[in-house]
């Protein structure tokens, strides 16, 4: 639950209600398996872990590239700051937008480019520091 906090900036922090369902799953269907080791339980992928690891690897290493961007958000205590008010409404209609042409569509490649219109954003805007 760490590493994923970490891993994203603290942007997410993973519940234990959810973290520790998965790795029951997980443990259920023989892709982990599960043992205490100094008083904590920790999980290690099973061989069939390992093999569907390498079968879903280009899924899973999209989803690290989120993950990824995610990162560069930070700790989101700025929000308190008066000047974020000023940006905050008009991003969340941003968002809004991006969130519902996305999911209005069927096409992939919309998807991809909305994506990309956001990430140029995210570029200019950081070039204005």
């Amino acid at each position: 639950m760490q590493a994923l906090e970490a891993r994203s900036g603290g942007a997410y922090r993973a519940s234990a209600g959810t973290i520790y369902p998965t790795l029951q799953l997980l443990e259920d269907e023989g892709l982990a398996t599960g043992e205490t080791a100094g008083g904590k339980r920790v999980y290690r992928l099973t061989d069939a872990g390992r093999a569907l690891v390498a079968e879903e690897r280009e899924a899973i290493d999209a989803i690290g590239r989120r993950a990824d961007d995610w990162s560069e958000w930070g700790p989101w205590g700025g929000l308190a700051d008066p000047d974020a008010a000023e940006v905050l409404r008009p991003a969340l209609r941003l968002a809004k937008t991006a969130v519902r042409t996305a999911v209005r569509n069927d096409d992939p490649a919309v998807v991809e480019e909305i994506r990309a219109i956001l990430r140029r954003a995210r570029r200019e805007i950081h070039g204005l520091r």
